[in-house]
């Protein structure tokens, strides 16, 4: 629980709790005795809902796992004429042995392979990709940023030519969206 949950407890809850357990104590009315019930299941249930809420909106934690999979241009993050091009364009797959399989069609349809290794780090709680890859690529020439979110995760790249590209996992012959 966070801080105001823990100066709500302290300055209202406890003190309120111990009055009514004194005045319970010393009357032995069952009406003292029913108030302590009623606020203490009153707070559990309180606290249980607010502890479903607050996991629902946790960011996931990534193992490399995670990371397995096809990936394309997440178009969301900048829809348009260049995110509908570069969707056409680039893609990759990593594969659960490690390797990493960036692909790059041209204009006329033909499709270059660029290969790689991939790793990750730990720096905290969730796991960030490394890519080493064979060959030069302007997209993959530097590590990605990784994005978290509530539903799963997106990766930045940056390149030279156009600046952050985005990658979204494919799920099932579809988009994360």
């Amino acid at each position: 629980m966070g801080f105001g949950f823990n100066l709500f407890f302290v300055l209202v809850w406890a003190p309120f709790n111990f009055i009514l357990l004194i005045l319970w104590l010393l009357t032995r009315k069952k009406l003292w005795g029913k108030s302590i019930l009623f606020f203490n299941i009153s707070l559990i249930i309180i606290i249980s809902i607010s502890d479903g809420l607050s996991s629902k909106d946790a960011k996931i934690l990534l193992k490399k796992e995670d990371y397995y999979g096809d990936y394309v241009i997440y178009k969301d993050a900048y829809p348009g004429y260049q995110a509908d091009w570069q969707y056409y364009r680039y893609k990759f797959t990593i594969k659960p042995n490690d390797q990493i399989l960036f692909y790059e069609t041209n204009d006329y349809g033909k499709t270059k392979i660029f290969k790689g290794k991939i790793s990750t780090i730990k720096p905290h709680s969730s796991e960030r990709l490394v890519i080493q890859m064979d060959s030069s690529h302007h997209i993959t020439a530097k590590n990605p940023t990784v994005y978290r979110t509530t539903q799963g995760f997106y990766l930045v790249f940056h390149s030279s030519l156009f600046k952050n590209v985005f990658f979204k996992k494919k799920i099932k012959n579809r988009n994360l969206n």
